[in-house]
């Protein structure tokens, strides 16, 4: 996706009468980090009264959330929809880089790389992959971002670039969740994602 592309998707806002299906469908190259926001906010898709069909408003109200926190929650959701990407590279976020290195070294890794790949998957096609990678191999192309060796199997490179690595860590989870500006759809939930 060119840039002209994403700031074309980017000028529709979110607003609180909007389903997060709706988001998540509208704006599936950000939906990994929408879907984690709005988590964050106390919504989740399953397990709870704020299901996915929901508008942003009647999750929050059936929460006993007020107007100030769905105004604070819609804000958030549209300045990540802003946030610039650079689509000639992958880059992982400082706090993700930070997760990363403690973990190799946990390991007994230290120095090794980060292995980003994508397989089939979930109800839309692709989920990401991300492992451990010594050395790159004969057929990946090498990005490197926070320090950090970012390994992809060539034929991978064209749908994953301008990809963002990043670490949440909330009350519903932790881990590290992927943007892409490539993604034409996601599933409800965010976990998967189609070109």
């Amino acid at each position: 996706m060119t840039t002209e592309e994403a700031s074309t998707k980017t000028k529709k806002k979110i607003h609180q009468h909007m389903t997060i299906e709706e988001i998540l469908s509208l704006f599936p190259f950000k939906a990994q980090r929408l879907s984690q926001e709005i988590t964050n906010a106390g919504l989740h898709c399953v397990g709870c009264s704020a299901a996915t069909w929901e508008t942003l408003e009647a999750g929050m109200m059936s929460h006993g959330m007020n107007q100030e926190a769905i105004d604070r929650l819609t804000s958030r959701l549209n300045a990540l929809l802003e946030e610039e990407v650079d689509a000639s590279t992958i880059t992982i976020t400082k706090r993700a880089a930070k997760k990363y290195l403690e973990i190799l070294e946990e390991e007994g890794k230290q120095g090794w790389g980060l292995r980003f790949a994508e397989r089939m998957a979930g109800c839309n096609g692709f989920e990401y992959a991300l492992d451990y990678s010594e050395k790159a191999l004969p057929d990946d192309t090498t990005f490197e971002s926070m320090g950090i060796p970012i390994h992809i199997n060539t034929c991978m490179v064209k749908r994953l670039l301008g990809s963002e690595i990043d670490f949440v860590d909330g009350l519903q989870g932790s881990g590290f969740k992927v943007s892409n500006p490539n993604v034409k759809s996601a599933c409800g939930c965010g976990t998967s994602h189609g070109y």
